[in-house]
């Protein structure tokens, strides 16, 4: 996800259920500006530290103070000491906390702001280094599984460039002398080594404005949408994405619900911790359609992205009023379908790269035999 920065003091008015939620505006304004960014490992050791000292009875200053004295990230001390300067000085600690919407995003100071209002604030933290752990975890476990194939890809891709750049030449100059017809697999691949040697510094300059290119229009929220839907609809990476932003969205209302959020509210600031920019919208036309009268249930199926059996379980939940434990047992049926995948994914993944890999550089090697072989021939 694209950061979002904003260093503003400026005051952050209610929504119409009461809760204070920043205006998109303002982050979409000032995205830019410096700001220091903390990982999800070191916000979900944090928050359960917080919790550990919040239960034990410890007054909320003494506690940011040990936890920002006893830290291991510098950047996170800084950021602590900041946080307990302003509460010192009268202001609240979700306040402080959303004017570093780098270190703390909507989700987690929304909820610090519930957890103040309710004093249940440990409890409050508890969860979030739950739900933090939980995102940290599925991440970590779909870009373990991704980057073993990434790295055989690129290795064998710059393997194969470089015998096209540099080995085939060689043998172009043995057909040559040998004369004749080649074979059409033969000339195939001596006419990509051709193009290759002639244009492999367009080539490269191409390739590095593509990548640039593809950077910035990444940063764009049309280059971002795009992008999101065109992942949404990949074969088999689609459905483990969708499965994944489900699973974090039901996860991320079922804690706001619990914790007592509204729920326009809590689908607002789903939103924007979805990850998803396609999925975001949806949830934000959702949370019009609530807010107009109309059941979660029946907006979620008309946004047509959300699974159907997601739909039904929601519209349990809002018939028996359980839907914050329903929505629970639906993420963490997601997250262990997201397992199930991503086993399944690079059980199958590894011997596929293999065999395509294989039927490459197998091409390219039995189209240099070819002549050779068609040479002795002749000869025999």
């Amino acid at each position: 996800m694209l950061p979002r920065w904003l260093d503003d003091d400026e005051a952050l008015g209610p929504d119409q259920d009461g809760v204070e939620v920043e205006p998109r505006q303002d982050r979409q304004a000032a995205w830019w500006r410096p700001g220091r960014r903390i990982g999800p490992r070191t916000l979900a050791v944090f928050s359960r530290q917080f919790a550990v000292l919040l239960g034990a009875g410890l007054p909320l200053l003494q506690s940011l103070e040990i936890l920002a004295v006893e830290g291991q990230h510098p950047g996170l001390r800084k950021v602590l000491l900041g946080v307990r300067a302003e509460v010192e000085a009268g202001s609240g600690l979700a306040d402080a906390m959303r004017r570093r919407p780098r270190a703390f995003g909507d989700l987690y100071v929304n909820l610090v702001a519930s957890g103040e209002a309710s004093g249940a604030l440990n409890t409050v933290m508890d969860r979030l280094a739950t739900h933090i752990e939980n995102v940290a975890r599925l991440r970590n476990q779909v870009r373990s599984a991704l980057t073993y194939p990434a790295a055989i890809l690129a290795v064998a891709a710059a393997v194969v460039f470089l015998i096209l750049w540099k080995v085939i030449p060689v043998f172009q100059h043995l057909f040559d002398d040998m004369g004749g017809d080649l074979p059409l697999l033969t000339r195939l691949v001596v006419g990509v080594s051709d193009f290759i040697g002639t244009w492999v510094l367009v080539l490269a300059a191409l390739a590095v404005a593509a990548g640039f290119a593809a950077n910035r229009l990444l940063r764009t929220r049309r280059g971002r949408e795009a992008a999101d839907r065109l992942l949404l609809r990949l074969p088999v990476v689609g459905k483990l994405m969708l499965r994944i932003v489900t699973g974090r969205t039901c996860r991320s209302l079922s804690i706001l619900l619990s914790s007592g959020i509204p729920i326009l509210s809590a689908l607002s600031i789903a939103a924007d911790a979805a990850g998803n920019v396609v999925v975001a919208d949806a949830l934000r036309r959702v949370r019009r359609e609530v807010e107009q009268g109309l059941p979660i249930n029946q907006s979620l199926r008309r946004t047509k992205i959300f699974p159907a059996m997601l739909c039904q379980i929601v519209h349990v939940g809002e018939q028996t009023g359980t839907l914050s434990p329903m929505l629970t047992r639906i993420a963490d049926f997601y997250e262990e379908e997201v397992d199930n995948d991503v086993d399944a994914m690079m059980k199958l993944l590894e011997p596929a790269l293999i065999s395509v890999l294989g039927i490459v550089i197998g091409a390219i090697v039995v189209s240099m035999y070819l002549p050779m072989y068609a040479a002795l021939t002749q000869i025999g």
